[in-house]
Order: C-alpha cells, then structure tokens, then sequence
C-alpha cells in the first residue's frame, strides 16, 4: 500500500512516496532532504527601500562626498566606513578615492544610479560561503565601470567579520571588506558589460575566519529564516570612474529637485549638530499629546503667523511623514513681503555666525560647517533678495528654524555647564537641568532633529530659596516646626516653552505647536 503526500517550499511542489520497504522509504527521504537544504531569500522590489528612505541616495553620494578633504586625500575614518582592510589594500583605497574625488570635482553631479531587479541569497549549511545572485535590468550604464554598493540597515554591533567576494562579475575577481561597528556601505567593483543586455552576477560571499559562518549568515540575512536580508544592493556609475569619458546624465529620480536635497542635507547637518547627549527612549506618540490647531505653511499664511514663527524661540522638529506614502515629497512654498524677506535674511545671516562661532571653539564638528554652506548653496537664498522664490523663501525658513534650535540648545548647555561648575556650599539647590529624550518613535517620518531637550527641574527646596511664593515659605516653615505629615515644596517647572512641529505630508506644509512642552524655569511649590 503507498501514499502520496505533498510538500510546499516556496513554488515548489514536492511529492514523497512513502512504502513499507525500508530502503525505498530512506531513498526518497534523503532526496527530499537534499532538496530542501538550500535557504532561498528573494528580495522582490529593491527599490522599495528608496521609497521608505527616499535620502538613501542622497546619503550615499554626500558620504561618499566626505569621504576625502578639500586636498582629495582620504580621511582617517572613511577606510572603516566603507569597509576598507588596512593601508595594504590600496586598490580599494583607489576606488574610494577617485569616486570622492570626482564627486567633490563635479558638486555631486555625474552620478547615475541602478537597483538590482532582484536578490536571491541561497544558503547551503555544508558550505561555507553563501550565494548572492543580482539580477540586473538593461541598461547602457553597465557599459560603463560599475561600483556595487552594499548599505547596511544598521551597523555591525558584535565584534568584527573580515569578508571574501568571488565572483568572474567583479573586477578584479576577488576582493575582500572588513567589517566592523563603523561600517555603513562596502563597495565593489565590477566588470564593464559589452551590450545592453540582462545580466545575473552570482556572487560568492566568505567569511575569512572558520567559526564565522553565522556571523556572515546574521550580516547577510539577519540569521533567521525569513528575515529581510540586511545589506542594501545598489550600483552606482560616476563619470570619473566610467570607460566614457563623457559626462554622465544625472539621474533625478531620487534627488529629483533641490527641495529633496535639500531636506536630506538639513537632515545630516542636524546630525552633525546637535550636541551629543544620552537619550531616554519615551513610551508614547507625540500626536497624544494636547496640540494647537495646526497651521498651514504657504502662499497664503498671513503675514503676522509668519513674523510670530520667525522670531519664535521655541524649539522645533521637522516631520515629513509623506516620505514613505506618497513619495516624491512636494516641495513647500512661503510668499514673504520684501520687509519679512529682509527679516528673515538678517536672522538667518545672525544665527549663521552664532554657528560659525560654535564652529570655531570646538562644540560643534567642523564637518558642520561644510554641511552649512552647502545648506546655503541648495536653498538658493541670498540677503535682501526680493525676488526670492517661494520655493527657496521655504528652505531658508526651515534652515532658520534649524539654527535657532541648534543655538538655544547649545545656549542651554553652556548654562547648565555654569551652573554645575559654580560655587556651592551645600546640595544643590533647585534649577533647570537637562533631560534628552528620543523622538525617533514619537514622530512620524521624522526628519530630526533625532532627540530634544525637553529640561527638568531638580534640587533642594530648603530656604533661603530664590524664585519662591509665599505659599512655599510658610508650608516650609510649617514642616520645620515638626509637622512631617504635610507634603514639603518640590522643585518644579514655572514656566514653558512650546515645541513646534513642522509636518509636510499629503495636503501641505503645516506648523503644529504643542503647549508646555519644554520647562525654561523652576521654582518650589
């Protein structure tokens, strides 16, 4: 008697005879085994993860950018950042070199980029390497010296993986990468195809080490069936690096206008910026908390509003949450009259310098700086331009909202650092103190910055005390007299600033104010 049973791996149909014969039984088996093996993960749409991170591009070309100085020599950390060995392996360094070099040479033109139709990694635990396939489209550009760019979602964080790839695709056939908690892309490069025709490069991927196998596995695809594969595939063609020698077009659909480049870049600059600090991860939505009606940003908000934002002191944030629905982003537009125009240009020109001088004593990194002028270049905006478009009144706006963020919270900190560093004769005694937390889960399509300093009050509420009622006074005086049951004055928030939330999404540019978000005075109550 035989029964027939069936077994489904991905399309896959399989068909097992099961007999009462021993030796039919354990044939069959070991065939169903040996084709089961093999650990097939597909990444259908590589392009969707440009779609959820529609900077991905941007933010490869600008650290590819940084990648050298002015004087076109590598800086000390861009060999660990794209995956680099050591000084010995100088074709790599060549390739990073002349990619920066050409990119810094040509303002971040002649860059044209291809996603992979799809990926397939396949996983077969009696080997030690793992098979990567790329199925690439047609295309003219890989006439041209392609560079495979593997980004990864997020760094290494366990130790570090010195890595092989062969395969007769890449140019020279064997090149390696070393891994490590700095690494964010690797690159690789490929042979030059001579027709417009579909190719696959099957690519296989080493671990240098024995023992390392899994670790190559979680590095590749996270180590667990079914999880996405980690390493972000892209190939990217530079004019400098090509076998034409004419410039290449520059693709536009990922930075399809400077508004995009621009946000990206406000972004990174943010990054750079801000002041580095311990953030404690909050447990909610911001959009639960009490707001204000929001505001739309445009053509058509009135004068006064946009005077109020403009010399607003309240910290802001920048959320874009039609980044990942409706992407490409619709670029905001404001219409100032010549007078706010010139108000605008003198605050942006002030806060401007406030940074430079933060630039030049050391608090903030000088990478910061070149990120401002190139903030400046992408917004088009010049002092006293009347005839300002809307498009680019909108940039300087928010690199205005930037920098006044930027300044009160390096305000705030040289406060704090005065305060703690002053005389003291007893405990401390109650004021403002820092207290960052995260935003990254509160915001949706957070633009940043990534974490905010909302404050807190801290200290002793023991008299003498400044900044104290009457009420405090006598409940003080009451607890003395030895009445402990009573509840003593606690140091707390007098009074608020507001945090400003700016949201581009579907239906437009919009400023959402939440009240009493940010302690700026305390007292005992």
């Amino acid at each position: 008697i035989m029964q027939q049973e069936k077994f489904y791996c991905n399309c896959l149909t399989i068909c097992k005879l099961v007999s009462e014969n021993g030796l039919f039984y354990k044939t069959e088996m070991k065939l169903y085994l040996r084709l089961l093996r093999p650990e097939i993960k597909n990444i259908k749409d590589p392009k969707r993860t440009h779609r959820d991170a529609p900077c991905f591009v941007d933010d490869l070309v600008a650290a590819l950018h940084d990648a050298t100085g002015k004087d076109g020599e590598l800086l000390a950390s861009s060999p660990a950042s794209f995956g680099i060995c050591s000084e010995s392996d100088s074709s790599s360094r060549l390739v990073l070199s002349e990619l920066s070099v050409g990119i810094r040479r040509n303002d971040r033109r002649g860059v044209e980029v291809l996603d992979p139709a799809a990926v397939f990694v396949s996983d077969e635990d009696d080997q030690e390497s793992i098979m990567v396939t790329f199925d690439l489209p047609q295309s003219q550009l890989l006439k041209l010296k392609p560079v495979l760019v593997l980004a990864f979602k997020s760094p290494l964080t366990d130790g570090e993986l010195d890595i092989i790839f062969s395969s007769q695709s890449l140019q020279p056939n064997t090149q390696s990468a070393c891994i490590s908690g700095r690494t964010l892309y690797i690159l690789l490069t490929g042979k030059s195809s001579e027709g417009n025709v579909e190719q696959k490069w099957n690519i296989s991927v080493q671990a240098k080490s024995p023992g390392t196998r899994q670790s190559l596995k979680d590095v590749l695809i996270g180590g667990k069936s079914g999880s996405d594969v980690r390493l972000t595939p892209l190939l990217l063609f530079s004019a400098e690096t090509g076998t034409d020698t004419r410039q290449v077009w520059v693709s536009r659909s990922f930075f399809q206008t400077a508004s995009l480049s621009f946000l990206c870049e406000l972004r990174r600059f943010l990054d750079a910026s801000l002041p580095q600090q311990h953030a404690e991860p909050l447990l909610l939505r911001l959009d639960s908390l009490q707001s204000l009606p929001p505001l739309a940003l445009g053509l058509s908000t009135s004068e006064t509003l946009l005077a109020e934002i403009i010399n607003s002191s309240a910290p802001t944030i920048f959320s874009f949450s039609s980044w990942s629905s409706s992407f490409p982003v619709r670029p905001g537009q404001l219409a100032l009259s010549p007078a706010l125009l010139g108000e605008l240009g003198q605050r942006l020109e002030m806060n401007e310098r406030q940074m430079r001088e933060l630039v030049r004593q050391g608090m903030v990194p000088q990478r910061a700086s070149e990120k401002l002028e190139r903030l400046r270049q992408l917004s088009a905006f010049q002092k006293q331009d009347s005839s300002a478009e809307g498009e680019t009144q909108y940039c300087a706006f928010l690199l205005l909202k930037a920098l006044q963020m930027l300044t009160r919270a390096y305000s705030i900190q040289r406060k704090l650092r005065a305060a703690r560093a002053g005389p003291s004769t007893r405990g401390p005694t109650c004021g403002l103190g820092s207290l960052t937390v995260f935003l990254t889960d509160l915001v949706s399509g957070l633009l940043g910055p990534q974490s905010t300093d909302l404050n807190n009050c801290r200290g002793s509420c023991a008299i003498p005390l400044n900044n104290i009622n009457n009420h405090a006074v006598l409940l003080t005086y009451h607890i003395e007299r030895g009445n402990v049951n009573e509840r003593g004055p606690c140091c707390v928030p007098l009074a608020y600033d507001p945090l400003e939330v700016i949201v581009l999404n579907d239906e437009g540019s919009f400023l959402t104010s939440k009240p009493d978000m940010v302690a700026k005075e305390c007292g005992c109550r």
